[in-house]
């Protein structure tokens, strides 16, 4: 009985169909694509309208795309020979993933229900564009023509009304839905009741920008996905904040798609939740105390311990609880200096002091200075007055063991830890109270050797007896920091020159031997000159390379720009980017314990590598702009693309050999 009551209803709409305006394009395929067929169907309506079918067969392994492709695709279009109000509904898609690059589309059997508006001629002649892919991609025209006078077959309801089940519903879904921005990072955020099995999300074109593969995060009801965002070209992440965003959510079945406002993303937003970056912040802060930018200073401050035998308890604890003041303080003002470069709109970085010739050659000045000091070829003195104020503000001379932590805290910032890399860049992109309260944790991290011995000041009494063995303690301790002045005046090579500066060296290193010679007498003069004739020559490669490289690097290096990047992807090679800068630490640990290595030299040299290298001795508007696209602030920062990492991948900052030959395997791709 069912059947033949279809069969009676299929029968009246044959004989109704023929009356109104109808057209069938039949099963179209291209010469030049044998993995597509599409037809087109069309069938007026009483109020005027007419409902047309955009129906697609793709064979196994093919697919098309979504109205937003994604990283990669075109959306089919029709361009009419007569231009006609058109709209075109989309089905549900799924995602594709090949070679790193995510897309948004359909595959098989997909049907596009389309409604047209106004009067239309009795011919409708337009072309249909599809892009289908594979192992490879063909953009194919089929064009077509159809007789609005012609019968269309009577299934046409039946399938526009299963086209259209296919599309996503305007709510249902979800009980709460908002978006937020973060530089580099859109955060989508919604509540079902039901909870959530395999969501999945698709977000609508929008000009200009690019959205990666989400990430899920699910907490009972909610779910939180975050999507990677880009210009498409590498460059700096469109602001999305205030913009109108269109976004698909679909999960057990069901789907919706709405139009969301984005604000700002909360802090809860974050990939690292606050207290991971807060510890991060403690530990970087902690590792600088090893580098050896700082650890001359510390040992500075363990050889005034030794100079003077007769320390009480109390006297140790202030001194040191000085220091830790220092060192806060210091990171408070950095803080103050990166909030004010910020709200005049000026760039930002980690280090960017040492950019400063006068700052540079300020502390080798300081550092050459306690070097003498520590020698014994004079003694800085205050007259009895400032004696008296200091000794009456809590101790003795508490205001050097301050200014020492401070100091410490001003040589620490271009020995950027792995970990506090991390940190720096939240920071620097962070509201402003959360950029506070980082720095503050830094100088915390920074700040616990301190604090240790201030904590139990049996640690640092626990000293030798006195006896002569100290004269030689304060001449090693003079050399270590001589050392650093040795550093601190390289860095001027890029500023000033490399003779001057060698010559300038010479001269305050000769003049504090001979002073040395004076004081202590010629067998120390003579391990001072020997140890001081060893530094120099294991320094000098480093002088006389500069910015320039070691002579035994045989990447043929290339000047860093976007324009190049772009370049080396039009023909699909591989990209090497290193920024670095010759007061980083850091950079050089990366360049003699992996760039310098022959694999690594070999990998980098391949024909299908472009190798950019950008120096930030020097300021560099270009350069800064590069980091801060990327959302980085501070030296080293490393990034490899290739055909499968069109958008890059970011190295951490502490390179190692296996990250870096396989990230360059990796963007080989297919």
């Amino acid at each position: 009985m069912r059947i033949l009551f279809r069969q009676l209803v299929l029968c009246l709409l044959w004989l109704w169909l023929p009356v109104s305006h109808a057209a069938d394009s039949g099963w179209l395929r291209a010469a030049d694509n044998d993995h597509a067929s599409v037809r087109l169907r069309t069938q007026a309506q009483p109020g005027g309208d007419v409902q047309m079918l955009l129906d697609v067969t793709l064979e196994k392994g093919w697919k098309t795309y979504w109205r937003s492709p994604g990283e990669g695709g075109i959306a089919p279009a029709i361009t009419w020979q007569t231009p006609l109000e058109m709209d075109w509904r989309w089905p549900v898609p799924q995602r594709f993933e090949v070679a790193g690059i995510s897309t948004q589309g359909y595959h098989g059997n997909v049907s596009f229900p389309i409604t047209l508006h106004g009067k239309l001629p009795e011919k409708l002649a337009g072309v249909l564009t599809l892009s289908t892919c594979s192992n490879v991609c063909i953009l194919t025209d089929y064009p077509f023509t159809l007789d609005m006078n012609a019968p269309t077959g009577a299934d046409f309801s039946y399938d526009f009304t299963r086209a259209m089940g296919t599309l996503p519903l305007q709510d249902g879904l979800t009980s709460q839905l908002e978006a937020g921005y973060s530089p580099g990072k859109l955060t989508v955020t919604a509540t079902r009741g039901a909870g959530w099995q395999k969501p999945k999300l698709f977000i609508g074109t929008l000009a200009d920008t690019d959205f990666g593969k989400p990430t899920y995060q699910i907490d009972g009801p909610t779910l939180t996905a975050t999507l990677p965002v880009s210009d498409g070209w590498g460059e700096t992440a469109p602001d999305l904040r205030g913009k109108t965003i269109s976004l698909l959510l679909a999960d057990g079945g069901q789907a919706q798609e709405s139009r969301v406002a984005v604000g700002e993303a909360s802090v809860s937003d974050t990939t690292l939740s606050l207290g991971w970056v807060l510890l991060m912040a403690l530990a970087g802060g902690l590792i600088l105390n090893v580098m050896p930018c700082v650890l001359p200073v510390l040992a500075m401050k363990l050889g005034t311990l030794v100079h003077t035998p007769t320390h009480s308890r109390r006297q140790v604890r202030q001194q040191f609880l000085a220091s830790v003041a220092g060192i806060v303080t210091s990171f408070l003002a950095l803080a103050l200096m990166m909030t004010a470069l910020r709200l005049s709109n000026q760039a930002l970085g980690w280090g960017i002091q040492f950019q400063n010739p006068w700052f540079i050659a300020a502390m080798a000045l300081v550092m050459v200075l306690f070097s003498a000091s520590l020698l014994g070829l004079f003694e800085i003195r205050l007259s009895s007055g400032v004696s008296t104020f200091l000794a009456t503000r809590g101790g003795n001379g508490l205001a050097g063991h301050f200014w020492q932590g401070a100091f410490a805290t001003l040589l620490a910032t271009p020995c950027t830890a792995p970990f506090l890399g991390t940190a720096v860049s939240v920071a620097l992109v962070a509201p402003l109270p959360l950029l506070w309260g980082l720095f503050f944790a830094m100088g915390i991290g920074m700040s616990l050797p301190w604090l240790l011995i201030a904590a139990w000041p049996g640690l640092a009494l626990h000293m030798p007896r006195p006896g002569r063995w100290m004269n030689v303690v304060r001449v090693v301790l003079g050399l270590m920091m001589l050392g650093s002045a040795l550093w601190l005046a390289s860095l001027l090579t890029v500023h000033i020159g490399q003779t001057p500066t060698l010559t300038l060296f010479a001269v305050v290193a000769g003049s504090l031997l001979l002073a040395t010679l004076w004081r202590w007498g010629w067998r120390v003069a003579t391990t001072c000159l020997l140890l001081t004739a060893l530094g120099a020559a294991m320094a000098f490669p480093l002088l006389r390379s500069g910015s320039q490289g070691i002579v035994e690097d045989r990447i043929a290096w290339q000047p860093l720009s976007e324009e190049a990047i772009r370049a080396a992807l039009a023909d699909n090679k591989r990209v090497f980017v290193d920024v670095t800068a010759d007061w980083c630490v850091t950079c050089k640990a990366n360049k003699y314990n992996v760039l310098l290595r022959d694999d690594v030299q070999e990998a980098l040299t391949a024909p299908d590598v472009v190798a950019l290298r950008g120096d930030w001795s020097r300021p560099s508007d270009s350069i800064s702009q590069f980091l801060r696209a990327r959302h980085s602030v501070a030296v080293p920062f490393n990034q490899i693309y290739g055909p499968g990492l069109k958008q890059g991948r970011i190295l951490p900052p502490l390179l190692s050999r296996d990250d870096v030959l396989q990230t360059l395997t990796d963007a080989k791709g297919q």
